[in-house]
């Protein structure tokens, strides 16, 4: 990706969501576009409009952090959103590459022996995915809680992303507010973009959804970020119908890239009992669970 385009675009969006009495500046003049001006950002960081204006137009390699820093504070940049500006700062000047852990090529990660027998214990949904939201394992539960998205994938790799936006249909069903999900789904792609910008396989992912999905290519230009660390999500599953889910997402530091999310339902809750339903229909035998598990 154009690291210049990106920063100027990221930029330029986040100063247009801030309202000047929302910078506590007085609102003088007409304005040609939405949020604050140039010059209103630069003196809020603390620098000239001349210095800011070159960071927008994409020129943040050897930025300091201090003035990193300032601009996030004067575009009230929330957490996901300052971390991804200092990625973007970090490719510009090409640390990011340096930073990146090195896999080796063409191999393909599969869960330790340990990591299977973890999630087994846990009796209910959980499921490992990387930054470009392919889901890469999950126990017997979260297998039968995204029993639409294998479906949908008919053997290759389950991917969130291309079941969000080119299973519409089933996706629908699945996120009961639909919105929400295609909108934290992208957030969640764009933060990775910016983790790992030399990530070729994000870049054609982007690409082949973006050609085919206008919802997509409209979230994707909105350059909206996002940590996705705890909360509650809704699914409607077609045999046991709606679920409400607490979950918990850590990143796993023995598989730098992945993150673990673990599913609970309150106790003696109306999902608590779908989820109980929903494991006594689709009781696991050890062949079928590791056939599962290690699917493309």
């Amino acid at each position: 990706m154009d690291n210049r385009a990106e920063v100027r675009e990221f930029l330029i969006s986040r100063r247009a969501k801030i309202t000047p009495q929302q910078a506590g500046l007085p609102d003088v003049g007409p304005r040609r576009v939405p949020g604050l001006r140039r010059g209103e950002v630069a003196a809020l960081a603390g620098v000239s409009v001349e210095y800011y204006s070159k960071l927008e137009r994409g020129a943040l390699g050897g930025v300091s952090a201090s003035v990193l820093d300032a601009i996030a504070r004067a575009l009230q940049l929330d957490d996901a959103e300052r971390g991804h500006l200092f990625h973007l700062a970090h490719a510009a000047d090409g640390t990011s590459a340096r930073m990146r852990t090195r896999r080796r090529p063409g191999k393909r990660w599969t869960p330790r022996p340990s990591l299977e027998w973890v999630l087994d214990k846990f009796t209910a949904p959980a499921i490992v995915r990387n930054g470009r939201m392919d889901l890469l394992a999950c126990n017997h539960l979260g297998r039968a809680m995204h029993a639409s998205l294998y479906d949908a994938t008919a053997g290759a790799q389950p991917n969130f992303v291309r079941f969000t936006f080119l299973s519409l249909d089933a996706a629908r069903d699945f996120y009961p507010d639909w919105d929400l999900a295609a909108d934290t789904c992208v957030a969640i792609l764009r933060t990775e973009a910016g983790r790992d910008p030399h990530d070729k396989e994000l870049h054609d992912l982007v690409g082949e959804v973006a050609t085919r999905s206008e919802d997509f290519r409209r979230r994707w230009s909105s350059h909206n970020v996002r940590y996705h660390g705890a909360g509650v999500k809704h699914f409607h599953h077609h045999i046991v119908g709606d679920l409400e889910l607490a979950y918990e997402s850590v990143d796993m530091i023995s598989d730098p890239g992945l993150t673990l999310t673990l599913y609970a339902a309150e106790p003696a809750s109306p999902t608590a009992h779908a989820l109980d339903l929903l494991a006594s229909w689709t009781v696991p035998t050890v062949d079928t669970d590791r056939r599962a598990r290690h699917q493309p």
